[in-house]
């Protein structure tokens, strides 16, 4: 193993730092003792057969903007605390809220029951959520809402905890199309509960991916009938070794939840990505190790599974910098406030260079309304202080959102986030395009344009016997004219790929499709290292 090490080494011609941040590179380790014992962990983990992971497949919402940030709007009494919450979440970048919409706070007293007679005043328990909605949308901010939560009246057992799933699945479903319906056209994402792989969140009992299913199943029917054109994202599993009754192994879980049928169900998969104790460069991968890299090892079960056409987002991401000399135990690793701030910006980069799988990450989390849970190791994860102090995080972040975006090495939709849409473009969709639809640029001068970062670009147009001419444009280098037409071709052709160029650095590019002579039609980038 020495050896190994000191070939590598000394093949790179690396001095000492140079070294560390190699071993960093790898382990996600900072100390020269961990990064060495990490390397070895890393040496005899290479070996073992790796995870698939179909990185060049087209995906449904991958091509997203990523940051995120979870919020507790809904616990801050005043208005105005919202908005000052929304302000600086818009400030600094993020473009998406994962939001609860408690069951128990809308559906309070009964069922079918929206008022909110807990205080003297009666008020629709939906104010609190319709502003939350508007203020999010007048900022250009997405909601995630997670759905779960249930109200007490939804079980017999009054003193079961909140989280225990109702008696009649069919209430939750009836709560679901409420929620839905009412946000039709302004919240797309739901997210149908939290972590039914672990205590409590499953409630006072043993642990059932079957019987997740069925409540995702009953939840997915509602929803798709209220908005056919909103999008149903699984519930996050926590990252355990546990093997129950009470706590599963992720992998355990999903896997049953593929048996039970859970595949028609959802839309995206979630997971809970947290570095725990080492950086987001720690590359080992060990089914019992719990990592940054752990969603790879998912990623690899959906593509086993028949699933690789789906995105995985992060629920919830973060380090925790409890206090050393907190009186609890980090249960949640421990970290720096400056590790945070540096690791955080480095975890993104990480996902979209590697992961082409991988959607929106949202932040846990941007604030309590108040400091009463500073006794919880699990308060340690705020990016704001209750006061709106902000922690080093933010400011790291919110720097970080501001670089110029790029596409990466994978296959993506023509609305990436990264490409600049000039002209008339339509959406159309056709069952024969890739996932359903495609953009056509209408007139002659529309364009799209982006940067990637790669050695290779394919672009995926429309072909047929009435399309147009493309201009392609890469850096500096003299445009190419594709002529789409295809004049022996009685229908339009969807799905080939066309090579645009080869053999380029790694270093960022740029990309403009032209259109020369209308329609031109795009339906997918394909960026390769």
């Amino acid at each position: 193993m020495l050896f190994v090490v000191l070939t590598i080494t000394s093949a790179a011609g690396l001095n000492r730092n140079s070294i560390r941040d190699f071993l960093y590179g790898i382990t996600g380790e900072e100390s020269a003792e961990h990064q060495v014992r990490g390397l070895a962990n890393w040496l005899t983990g290479i070996t073992r057969p790796q995870p698939q992971t179909d990185d060049f497949v087209p995906i449904a919402y991958n091509g997203v903007n990523p940051f995120g940030v979870n919020t507790f709007l809904n616990q801050e009494v005043e208005e105005s605390k919202r908005a000052r919450q929304l302000d600086l979440i818009r400030d600094a970048g993020f473009k998406w809220i994962r939001q609860e919409f408690p069951w128990e706070d809308i559906e309070i007293h009964a069922k079918g029951d929206f008022s909110d007679r807990r205080n003297a005043t009666v008020v629709s328990a939906w104010d609190k959520y319709d502003g939350i909605v508007h203020m999010a949308s007048e900022r250009g901010i997405q909601i995630i809402a997670r759905l779960s939560t249930p109200p007490k009246w939804s079980r017999a057992d009054q003193a079961a905890l909140a989280t225990t799933p109702p008696d009649n699945l069919n209430d939750y479903g009836d709560f679901v199309a409420a929620v839905v319906s009412r946000y039709r056209g302004q919240i797309k994402f739901y997210q149908i509960w939290n972590e039914p792989n672990v205590y409590p969140e499953w409630g006072e009992q043993d642990i059932s991916p079957e019987g997740y299913v069925e409540l995702l199943k009953v939840a997915h029917a509602r929803a798709k009938r209220a908005d056919p054109d909103m999008a149903i994202i699984a519930a996050p599993l926590a990252p355990t070794i546990e093997l129950g009754p009470r706590d599963m192994n992720d992998f355990v879980f999903l896997q049953r939840m593929y048996d039970a049928g859970a595949r028609d169900y959802f839309d995206i998969l979630s997971v809970q990505d947290y570095g725990l104790w080492t950086g987001p460069t720690d590359k080992r991968m060990r089914p019992r190790v719990l990592n940054f890299s752990r969603p790879i090892y998912i990623r690899d079960m959906m593509v086993q599974n028949g699933d690789a056409h789906k995105a995985i987002w992060a629920s919830e991401i973060s380090w925790n910098a409890i206090p050393k000399d907190h009186p609890a135990a980090p249960v949640y690793g421990r970290a720096s406030d400056e590790q945070v701030a540096r690791w955080m910006p480095e975890a993104y980069q990480r996902a979209q260079e590697e992961w082409p799988w991988m959607g929106v990450m949202a932040y846990w989390f941007f604030k309590r309304a108040s400091d009463a849970e500073q006794d919880q190791p699990w308060y340690y994860f705020k990016m704001l202080n209750p006061d709106f102090t902000p922690m080093p995080v933010y400011a790291a972040l919110k720097q970080y959102t501001k670089q110029p975006p790029a596409i990466y090495p994978g296959y993506f939709q023509e609305d990436h986030w990264a490409i600049k849409v000039s002209g008339e473009w339509a959406l159309t969709r056709y069952p024969l395009a890739i996932l359903g639809k495609y953009s056509t640029g209408t007139r002659p001068g529309d364009s799209l344009a982006f940067t990637f970062v790669g050695t290779g670009l394919d672009l995926v147009f429309v072909k047929g016997p009435n399309r147009g001419v493309a201009r392609i444009s890469i850096d500096e280098r003299p445009p190419i004219e594709i002529d789409l037409g295809v004049p022996a071709a009685s229908v339009d052709q969807f799905g080939d790929k066309t090579q645009i160029v080869r053999g380029l650095s790694t270093n960022r590019h740029s990309a403009r499709i032209e259109v020369v002579v209308a329609p031109v039609g795009v339906d997918g980038v394909v960026v390769y290292r």
